[in-house]
């Protein structure tokens, strides 16, 4: 087995953050909104987060260079 190459290392450990980031504070508040504060929050709350990171995780990994190269596009316009 060939080693990972050192881009694609960067580009799973942006990814293993950046999703557990989003679908921390994302299930947070759509938690909060959805079931309102109370002494079980916490818990509704780890419990949506986690299944929120086990999708995020693969779609911010296989994503991230899609949304990359459609930025490039659109800012190709105004910067030279």
């Amino acid at each position: 087995m060939a080693p990972i190459k050192p881009a694609r290392l960067r580009q799973l450990v942006f990814g293993f953050y950046m999703s557990g980031m989003m679908s921390f504070l994302m299930s947070g508040v759509i938690t909060l909104i959805n079931t309102g504060m109370d002494k079980q929050f916490p818990g509704r709350w780890f419990a949506s987060w986690l299944v929120a990171w086990a999708v995020a995780f693969p779609l911010v990994t296989f994503l991230a260079p899609l949304a990359a190269k459609l930025a490039e596009i659109s800012l190709r316009r105004w910067i030279p």
